[in-house]
């Protein structure tokens, strides 16, 4: 395990230094491969991130964007993590990047797996940075802790780099990348506010199982930087 923790004293202090880092990656990756390419989570924590990178300079015509998971609504549904996206990263300057959809137009997540894993297959892998989030839970993407497909996510050597989810505990069904697509990342955030959320963290850690809460299972194999404000 190896979790490195940078702490800021406000999350706009947080976002500043995160927003710098993320392009300095990115740049790295459009010299050294000609493309770079990004995995990030929905939610409320990373919407000043995303604003602030979509006003930032940098050649987006080179950069590919996926989401980490998606909940199975139609685009401009309130729960779209692609409308969030879209709205909130993929504006201004970033209007240029290009977005890599998990999500296609069929009822069921299980149907849409494959194609889910057909659009990833045209990214630049590793991935140059992925950006996670964590629930209360201690689910991460939409593994969800102690779910019928918990661990189909978890297996490093199931080949699947998506599967489809229906959580018991949370709305909507679901695709997340798997773990070891997860893993496939060069640079690996954990994005979190608050002395709630970050308890939760180092409890599970130290106490759960990676089936109890799935954010061990990569704090676990892969070189993690929690990036954190109170």
């Amino acid at each position: 395990m190896a979790l490195t923790t940078l702490s800021f004293e406000t999350p706009d202090a947080l976002t500043d230094a995160f927003a710098h880092d993320l392009v300095s990656i990115l740049k790295t990756g459009i010299k050294t491969r000609g493309r770079a390419s990004l995995v990030v989570s929905g939610g409320r924590t990373p919407l000043a991130l995303f604003k602030q990178l979509s006003e930032t300079d940098l050649e987006w015509d080179k950069v590919d964007i996926t989401l980490a998971d998606e909940r199975w609504v139609e685009e401009g549904h309130e729960a779209s993590n692609t409308s969030l996206v879209k709205n909130n990263l993929i504006q201004k300057k970033a209007a240029a990047a290009r977005f890599i959809e998990l999500k296609s137009d069929v009822d069921d997540a299980n149907e849409g797996v494959n194609a889910a894993e057909s659009n990833l297959a045209s990214m630049s892998q590793p991935f140059d940075a992925l950006i996670l989030g964590m629930g209360e839970d201690g689910h991460t993407a939409s593994l969800f802790p102690c779910s019928e497909q918990v661990l189909d996510g978890l297996d490093m050597s199931s080949g699947r780099t998506c599967i489809a989810v229906q959580p018991t505990t949370a709305p909507h069904q679901r695709i997340s990348l798997t773990l070891p697509a997860l893993l496939n990342s060069r640079n690996i955030f954990l994005h979190l506010t608050g002395e709630k959320k970050k308890q939760v963290l180092l409890d599970a850690i130290e106490n759960a199982t990676e089936a109890q809460k799935p954010i061990t299972a990569v704090v676990n194999r892969a070189p993690v930087t929690l990036m954190w404000a109170p």
